[in-house]
């Protein structure tokens, strides 16, 4: 006859085997879902004020030669009354559109076969900053997903060079963002930064930093809560070569990543004799 702490054990087995293969069907429906599931390749999307914008949504189906029917997309944006855009029987419907969009909003009717329905927006504006949510059907499945739209200004930098003085000009930024000045090895500099703010509130800047060898690289970094263009300027005699590339907030990064965490219990099973 078996003991109690046998008893204990064996059970104990039984609950992790069942518990095991409890997990293994989530993961598989889990698998299942996903592959129709809507997805964006950017959730929280900035928009640089007065350009295009491209809010992605796509239908991740089960094969790339899949041939999508019967699809249906609509945007919409939250706390707006009526629709951002609609696509529905192969043709735009836009008579619940609402005016703040009209003639701004586009699809890719080519690219819905295979599950893209992307917004194009154009001349962006302030107003157009919230939480737009993409819905999806189509003979392959559908779902929905939210983006979130941040909008602000943001410029590459001009650079100029005299009497030992280098001088980075910006024309558009908002937020109004911070400068700083380095040597390429990290060490910060001191410079002097005066902002200009337009009838749009909207900044430029001029920023010097002095004094400036020749053929040396100097990093300006502007920055605010959207964007960073980090400039590297190296003066040659009255020219000043320069190479700038933008990093966007750390909340803008194109795909969201979900983590499953498994958590593990560790049981001791103690045999009475």
């Amino acid at each position: 006859m078996a003991s109690l702490g046998q008893i204990i054990f064996y059970s104990m087995v039984t609950l992790i085997v069942l518990f095991a293969a409890v997990i293994i069907l989530i993961l598989a429906l889990a698998l299942t879902v996903g592959s129709t599931e809507v997805f964006s390749s950017n959730k929280m999307a900035i928009a640089n004020l007065g350009e295009d914008v491209l809010l992605s949504c796509y239908l991740n189906t089960d094969s790339q030669d899949t041939r999508l029917k019967g699809v249906s997309v609509t945007w919409q944006k939250t706390g707006l009354t009526g629709l951002v855009y609609q696509y529905e029987n192969g043709a735009p419907k836009l008579s619940d559109q609402n005016a703040q969009f009209k003639r701004r909003t586009q699809l890719f009717p080519d690219a819905l076969i295979s599950g893209n329905a992307s917004l194009l927006l154009r001349g962006v504006s302030r107003s157009d900053a919230g939480e737009y949510s993409c819905s999806i059907s189509s003979s392959a499945g559908g779902g929905k997903v939210s983006v979130n739209l941040r909008t602000g200004a943001f410029s590459a930098p001009t650079f100029k060079f005299s009497n030992d003085i280098l001088t980075a000009e910006a024309s558009r930024w908002l937020p109004k963002p911070n400068v700083t000045w380095s040597h390429n090895d990290g060490e910060f500099l001191s410079g002097i930064t005066n902002f200009i703010e337009n009838s749009g509130g909207i900044f430029s800047l001029v920023s010097t930093l002095q004094p400036v060898n020749v053929s040396q690289p100097y990093t300006c970094r502007i920055q605010n809560d959207l964007v960073t263009a980090v400039s590297t300027a190296t003066a040659t005699g009255s020219d000043v070569s320069r190479n700038t590339y933008f990093v966007y907030s750390a909340a803008s990064t194109p795909l969201a990543l979900t983590c499953l965490n498994v958590m593990t219990t560790v049981l001791y099973v103690y045999y009475l004799t």
